[in-house]
């Protein structure tokens, strides 16, 4: 079995982080996002991997090749962004006759992904929603076969919305399909959609289970990427020991930070070469090597290598930068 994972975004609710770092590289939970699908992947014994880049590419290969060596990456350029379908029909040489694993990687989702690769036919994971309409959807008749399956509905036809997670078993039908909609330009609000290359297997006799998705966890905007966090925290968390610092979990603590002084959590995530001193951090993100010295910060975002020195309350402070009380 072979993943595919879509990176190509732009992420520009994300700035300022996103100027210096692409979205999938930034910290969530002690760890980049990207690395939480990874990790669930190698869990499954997945080892193959094609992963569809774009904006700041050459930053997520370098990354992934130095830190997932039990992975074997094939990386993909898509020049141009036309649409998820499109993303996927770009990397089609990579995966032949592979099963695939596709997920969107962006986005961190609860589920328990045995539940897709156990599946006796193609399977779409969803998840009931309010406000169908901002979604692909899935359609059942009454003995529960999904009978068609339709992008951002303008009717509220069905509230199964599909989350972003796909197995594929009919590699060859679906590559057929994605030709069929870039050679005859089959768009819908502009772009090249999965889900209609999902409607064509459908109608050619492809066979489609659902599994559910418990939740999606959207880290396309400040306050999702920290809700994000606290939903990771939640799940597992981690802190050395500390002296001269009093820790309210949850929280993340990376070993190789340095924290002294200081009241730490509620979810708080501290990343790798961080230094915090003298400050009360709770509800915030503190990136790879960023500094920060006497402060108190709370639903903040600092960045790699960022300094923040001063009494603050909320910050959302991009890579390399400085912020000082004067």
């Amino acid at each position: 079995m072979r993943a595919v994972i879509p990176v190509a975004g732009v992420g520009t609710r994300l700035r300022p982080h996103t100027y210096s770092l692409p979205k999938v590289l930034l910290n969530v939970g002690g760890k980049p996002i990207l690395a939480h699908i990874l990790d669930s992947l190698i869990e499954q014994n997945i080892t193959k991997a094609t992963i569809i880049t774009g904006y700041m590419g050459k930053l997520v290969e370098e990354y992934v090749s130095k830190r997932y060596s039990d992975i074997q990456f094939d990386f993909v350029l898509q020049e141009e962004r036309l649409g998820l379908g499109h993303a996927i029909w770009t990397g089609k040489d990579t995966y032949k006759n592979d099963e695939l694993m596709i997920i969107l990687g962006d986005t961190i989702f609860d589920v328990d992904l045995k539940l897709a690769i156990n599946n006796s036919a193609n399977a779409i994971g969803i998840k009931e929603v309010e406000d169908p309409k901002r979604f692909g959807v899935v359609v059942k008749d009454i003995n529960g076969r999904i009978i068609k399956l339709i992008e951002k509905p303008e009717d509220k036809i069905s509230n199964l919305a599909i989350v972003g997670i796909y197995h594929i078993k009919d590699t060859e039908l679906l590559v057929n399909s994605l030709d069929k909609l870039i050679e005859q330009d089959i768009k819908t609000r502009g772009e090249y959609q999965l889900t209609d290359a999902l409607q064509i297997m459908l109608d050619n006799g492809a066979m489609f289970n659902t599994f559910p998705v418990e939740g999606w966890y959207d880290c396309g905007k400040p306050e999702t990427l920290l809700s994000t966090n606290r939903f990771l925290l939640d799940q597992k968390q981690y802190y050395p020991e500390l002296k001269d610092t009093i820790v309210i979990p949850p929280v993340y603590i990376s070993d190789n930070a340095k924290v002294e002084s200081s009241v730490i959590g509620p979810y708080t995530s501290i990343a790798d070469g961080a230094i915090v001193k003298d400050s009360i951090i709770k509800n915030s993100i503190i990136s790879f090597g960023a500094k920060v010295i006497s402060s108190l910060l709370e639903e903040s975002i600092i960045g790699n290598d960022a300094d923040v020195k001063g009494h603050f309350n909320r910050l959302n402070v991009g890579d390399s930068s400085q912020i000082q009380e004067s």
